[in-house]
């Protein structure tokens, strides 16, 4: 088997690429890295470096021009600020209304193009990181599992029933898809997910706490915020 991996760089995306090598060998995993129009490059610089470590094949696809008219806080174009507080606190004051940081239906064209890809080189499986952190409380809905079976469906059908969809964190805690990493030995010192694009992460975004709670939760430092000695 042939799998095709949604890869941005960060924790969750480079567990499940290193879940895909383990599982199939590098030889046999495609990396997708996608260019949506972000304030910063240091995803995809992480994203570069990943694939090196791993040795695999890394495709790199630019759909900016789709969200030039969002005013989705991550992109270049917006003015807004993005929230240095939790997801659960910024979600408090929206009523239900995803986050500021969410790229709209990003997920979905995500899926839709990589099927394209992973259709031309011979995959047969598409993997991506979506974790039910992402999807709680309505922050990231295209990271649910209703959604994730949604896509499913229609990329199997669509593909002639020639490509899946896997979502190997979709019913996990981010602590637990970091767990699997660990297991793993994943370079998490490698990733980056932090929403600004500085020398090191704010450690304030939403994304940011996320990750650093999740090391916590598995009895160690988050890398990129250990001190070294």
């Amino acid at each position: 088997m042939k799998a095709l991996v949604l890869f941005s760089g960060g924790v969750d995306s480079t567990t499940a690429l290193a879940i895909a090598i383990d599982k199939y060998g590098a030889d046999q995993v495609i990396a997708l890295s996608v260019s949506y129009g972000q304030k910063h490059t240091r995803e995809l610089e992480s994203a570069q470096k990943i694939a090196a470590y791993y040795g695999v094949k890394m495709k790199l696809l630019d759909l900016a021009k789709l969200f030039e008219g969002s005013d989705c806080s991550l992109l270049s174009a917006s003015n807004d600020d993005i929230p240095k507080e939790s997801y659960k606190d910024q979600l408090d004051k929206l009523g239900g209304k995803p986050v500021s940081t969410y790229v709209p239906f990003r997920n979905g064209l995500f899926l839709s193009s990589a099927a394209s890809v992973a259709l031309s080189n011979g995959c047969g499986e598409i993997w991506y990181g979506a974790h039910s952190d992402d999807a709680a409380g309505n922050a990231y809905p295209d990271c649910s599992s209703k959604f994730n079976d949604a896509m499913s469906r229609a990329v199997f059908l669509g593909s002639g029933e020639q490509l899946r969809i896997v979502a190997p964190f979709i019913g996990l805690k981010k602590a637990q898809v970091v767990e699997q990493g660990l297991k793993l030995n994943v370079p998490y010192e490698l990733t980056w997910s932090c929403y600004e694009g500085s020398v090191k992460p704010c450690g304030l975004c939403g994304t940011c706490r996320d990750r650093i709670n999740a090391f916590r939760a598995n009895g160690i430092e988050d890398p990129l915020f250990a001190v070294k000695k």
